[in-house]
């Protein structure tokens, strides 16, 4: 395989931008299918969306892969979902993928999880194109799209193509490189017609050029150059420029079409061969094993040592799938590969390309391939090499749950295969979260959002054939302290013989700076004791003491947040201190000084974007206001479609799929996604102290 002509991408957008269609129509184009099915609307649903609650809802939930050829050259294809609530599908795709292609809706343009993708693309250095999708709808304008995307995403982006007509009227395409009108001709749009651009937008054409190549300029010193003096700028030129500039994530060409009406595709399949990096541009280093701080550079060569990573994991009717991205060397069927985690040796019983649900056997598989391996037992994130100790990869990252449902079987006998599917469920989705509650005893299923938990409780149903009953959502609170109190705790028993003796000073209250690496943490432990006055050995089972401690807060048992514990001073006993001991005052030291912080509630706020007809705009406003909610914009498009983005606390957004329908008659509809954490105001925290309250007292007596 020529590597150079490989590409692994991805396609990612907000919900409903038209990503799986999009999909649809480069599998038909590239002959991977013969015939186009539609997500929605009868049929056999979209080849990408395998599952049959996909093909129910007209949504994608898994991430499906496959692979196509067009014009000599392999393209490793990813679909992943729009909703924020299988973001993480997203997040795993983009951490193996070299490129990807950002779709928009040529009417709504940028919207909430457009944002959360872009960032998703940064985080992990993907260069990418964008595609303006959906231009036969009434209202479809590219230019404002590419305004939105420079204001919103901060993104340097030019317009490569103008559209001929536009909403009903779409016709075509102008290629502003080659100065060329493009048609798509035939029942599919399958030939694709090239003629000169018609007389009235020539000059509109000019126009678009002239602000291309300004744009372009930026880049090269040789094209800047070439349009002060006025002199013809060459298309292998312009080629060039455009490929270094997205592949070092500084520009983002924008493409337009209407994958639904089977218009420019195929001009977006050649700019992804063209612009999009192969496995060879792609500089990716592992860690060394030996010294964590050192880099590991790997190489996309076939004969050298291997290196891969597993990066989804999906439970088979024959066994577990696991998706891998090679990065180097070549792995062959039947040998053994070690796990850097765990350190096992794993056998690779068989190897398949996968197209959707479909499979095709292979009997080895190199670098820059993505395959799916058979008989293996690993976790998403896991690098699997040809030796022990080699090197390991950075995992992706995975956001935290901020939605608990209560789930009990109806019938006790559905227990044992509860058990199966939550185990399954956990060990594919790392957003996925399953515990016991230890005061009530129920089982807690967590997750990103009330239709992530929907999906796998409509899963449990038809693949476990169990019944199940589910509790109220809950919203997983935190607390934090909000101000800096010194702390003087001594722990000191005597109970015959030894005792025990530990004695802390310091200070402990929220995080007011953070050192380089402390970005994400919810709890530091500093200490700046001097000249022995707690022995050295003691000092790690102080921060002990402190982290059991911070999993359940001093208000209503939440886990505390944003905590600093500075520790100054102290002493010890040359026979009565111990570890214990010290952990024991560590531990007495939160009970009694924590409420002195002054504790509150953080609860989590959800961006929303809401879309219904202008008409019911302020029935949506006066609603959002009602539910704690701040209005961030409201706005209205040409077709007269209102959009309103608001942050409203979770625990206000149970059931609302339900209330916005009533109120926009059925046609309003809304997206949501984790902003952040929030205090809670003064009153409804003591309500909900007074219920975690009454829940445990409850549970007492029912003890009883």
């Amino acid at each position: 395989m020529n590597l150079s002509k490989l590409r692994n991408i991805g396609i990612s957008a907000h919900i409903d931008s038209g990503k799986t269609t999009l999909s649809e129509r480069i599998l038909y184009y590239t002959g991977r299918i013969h015939k186009i099915e539609e997500v929605r609307g009868g049929g056999d649903g979209a080849t990408m969306d395998h599952m049959e609650l996909e093909k129910e809802r007209g949504i994608t939930i898994t991430s499906a892969a496959t692979s196509v050829t067009w014009n000599d050259y392999g393209i490793n294809l990813i679909d992943t979902p729009g909703h924020v609530d299988f973001t993480v599908e997203v997040e795993r795709s983009l951490r193996v993928l070299d490129g990807a292609v950002l779709v928009l809706c040529a009417v709504g343009g940028v919207q909430a999880q457009s944002l959360t993708v872009d960032r998703q693309m940064k985080r992990y250095h993907v260069p990418r194109l964008a595609f303006v999708n959906k231009m036969d709808r009434t209202g479809a304008d590219p230019q404002n799209v590419l305004e939105q995307m420079r204001e919103k995403l901060n993104a340097q982006a030019n317009l490569l193509q103008l559209p001929i007509g536009a909403g009903e009227d779409f016709e075509g395409i102008i290629d502003l490189i080659t100065m060329k009108a493009l048609y798509f001709d035939g029942e599919k749009g399958e030939h694709t017609r090239i003629e000169d651009i018609p007389a009235d937008m020539q000059e509109t054409a000019e126009l678009g050029r002239q602000e291309m190549l300004e744009g372009l300029a930026m880049y090269s010193d040789e094209l800047m150059e070439l349009l002060l003096s006025e002199e013809t700028v060459t298309e292998e030129l312009i080629h060039k420029v455009v490929l270094a500039a997205v592949q070092e994530q500084d520009f983002t060409p924008v493409f337009i079409g209407t994958a639904f009406r089977n218009k420019g595709v195929q001009p977006l399949l050649d700019a992804i061969c063209r612009y999009l990096p192969s496995p060879l541009d792609r500089s990716i280093d592992a860690k060394s094993w030996e010294n964590p701080d050192e880099s590991y550079p790997l190489v996309p060569e076939a004969d050298k040592p291997f290196v891969g990573m597993a990066f989804k994991i999906v439970e088979d009717p024959y066994g577990q799938l696991t998706y891998m991205r090679i990065y180097q060397g070549t792995i062959e069927k039947g040998q053994m590969y070690i796990n850097q985690r765990t350190g096992r040796k794993d056998r690779f019983s068989r190897i398949l390309r996968m197209h959707s649900d479909k499979r095709e056997e292979m009997d080895s598989a190199s670098a820059g391939d993505i395959v799916a391996v058979m008989g293996i037992d690993c976790a998403s994130g896991d690098t699997y090499a040809a030796t022990q100790k080699m090197c390991t990869l950075e995992s992706m990252f995975i956001p935290e749950p901020v939605i608990k449902i209560a789930v009990t079987p109806k019938e006790r006998s559905g227990g044992d295969k509860l058990g199966k599917a939550l185990q399954r469920f956990r060990k594919e989705d790392p957003t996925f979260r399953v515990f016991t509650d230890e005061e009530t005893g129920e089982v807690i299923m967590a997750g990103m959002g009330e239709l992530h938990l929907d999906v796998y409780i409509e899963r449990i149903r038809r693949e476990y054939k169990i019944e199940v009953e589910v509790g109220a959502p809950k919203v997983s609170y935190r607390e934090t302290p909000t101000k800096m109190i010194e702390f003087n705790h001594k722990h000191k028993k005597q109970s015959g013989g030894s005792g025990q003796y530990g004695h802390i000073v310091g200070t402990m209250g929220p995080i007011e700076e953070r050192e380089e690496g402390q970005e994400d943490l919810d709890f530091i432990f500093k200490d700046s004791i001097v000249s022995g006055r707690i022995p050295k050995q003691y000092i790690p089972a102080v921060e002990k003491g402190f982290r059991t401690c911070v999993p359940k807060g001093i208000l209503a048992e939440y886990p505390v947040v944003n905590l600093h514990v500075h520790l100054k001073d102290g002493s010890y006993h040359d026979v009565d201190s111990s570890e214990m001991a010290f952990q024991t005052a560590a531990r007495g030291c939160f009970r009694e000084f924590m409420k002195k912080t002054g504790p509150v509630l953080l609860e989590p706020v959800m961006r929303v974007e809401i879309e219904s007809p202008e008409t019911f705009q302020g029935g949506i406003v006066g609603d959002v206001t009602s539910r704690r909610g701040m209005i961030e914009s409201t706005d209205v498009q040409s077709d007269g479609t209102s959009v309103v983005i608001c942050e409203v606390p979770l625990s206000e957004t149970f059931g609302y799929a339900t209330d916005l329908r009533s109120l926009t008659a059925g046609q309003g509809t809304f997206t949501m996604e984790l902003s952040g954490y929030r205090k809670v105001p003064a009153s409804i925290q003591l309500d909900i102290i007074e219920e975690r309250r009454k829940q445990k007292e409850g549970l007492l007596v029912g003890s009883k």
